[in-house]
């Protein structure tokens, strides 16, 4: 299908330099949304100054504020833009087509990707955990903002995309030396970009990748793969017991951006409701756990939680 938006060629010297495919600021991934109302941010602040020990919980409807597109929004997701789907864990790990389309597609959505910048809500979130009042934070999002503003009690549910993992040897490597390695092996090479889609790469016909060329591991000759979970794949079990463990030790639990649409997230949720811990939710549109929460604001992230006073 067509594209919604022009793409543009980056060469592989614009991408060193940090070019990006898609201009910034000229995209906006947030769904339309009223102005919250002042009743829903004094409750939200009620909730906010009675907790002492709150997990906040966030997706990708935080990260949208700063450019990067999601995939649920009515209007603006991917799946509401296009018929394209995220890569599946299977496919990757069997299919060496697979990962050379993945990684084409990648390497040239990666300096728009890596440069995109907190906002208003992540830097709120980092205020709150300065102020002892949020006791730990549990993103779905692999974009590394909540690092980049700061916050330290923190947990990347799904991974983080600014890493890179060997399927083989296990060996973690940041992922901008991959894209040194990505320049050095494709000198010549060039794409007619499209649309950024969320998980950091861009649109590209098949044709464009054939000769695309993608390193393996350094120090074993594996598989790279970005270190996040794939669709298909499941969050490891050391990871969900942590987070199980930092629920215990909470005393509330906040929502921000997400419509808990997956279950890696959704069950901390139902873990909540049979602990009976007060949730609130700040999200735009429904959320599969609406009928857990004690209070649900609709609102952009930023504006709300920068609203919110630590008392």
């Amino acid at each position: 299908m067509r594209l919604p938006w022009p793409g543009v060629t980056p060469h592989p010297a614009s991408v060193r330099r940090g070019a990006s495919s898609v201009a910034a600021g000229q995209l906006n991934f947030v769904p339309p949304c009223r102005t919250t109302d002042a009743r829903s941010l004094e409750l939200l602040q009620e909730f906010v100054t009675r907790a002492r020990r709150m997990l906040v919980i966030t997706g990708a409807g935080l990260s949208t504020e700063s450019g990067i597109p999601d995939y649920r929004s009515e209007g603006v997701g991917l799946y509401a833009r296009t018929d394209r789907r995220p890569m599946q864990h299977a496919e990757f790990v069997r299919s060496a087509r697979s990962r050379q389309r993945y990684w084409a597609r990648n390497f040239l959505g990666w300096p728009q990707f890596s440069s995109h910048q907190p906002n208003l809500a992540h830097r709120a979130l980092r205020r709150w955990e300065e102020g002892g009042k949020l006791h730990w934070l549990v993103t779905q999002n692999v974009d590394a903002l909540h690092g980049k503003a700061g916050q330290k009690r923190l947990t990347e549910l799904h991974g983080c995309a600014h890493r890179v993992v060997c399927l083989s040897c296990s060996a973690v490597t940041p992922r901008e030396d991959l894209q040194g390695r990505f320049i050095a092996i494709n000198p010549e090479w060039s794409a007619q970009a499209g649309a950024v889609a969320p998980d950091g790469d861009v649109f590209l016909e098949d044709e464009q990748v054939l000769n695309f060329r993608v390193p393996s591991c350094q120090n074993c000759g594996g598989i790279l793969k970005p270190e996040v979970t794939f669709f298909g794949d499941t969050v490891s079990k050391t990871t969900v017991e942590f987070v199980h463990g930092r629920l215990a030790e909470s005393d509330s639990v906040l929502v921000v951006g997400s419509s808990l649409q997956v279950y890696s997230g959704y069950r901390f949720l139902l873990a909540a409701s049979d602990r009976k811990l007060p949730v609130a939710i700040l999200n735009i549109g429904p959320t599969r756990a609406d009928h857990l929460a004690k209070l649900k604001v609709s609102g952009r992230c930023g504006e709300v939680l920068s609203a919110v006073q630590l008392l």
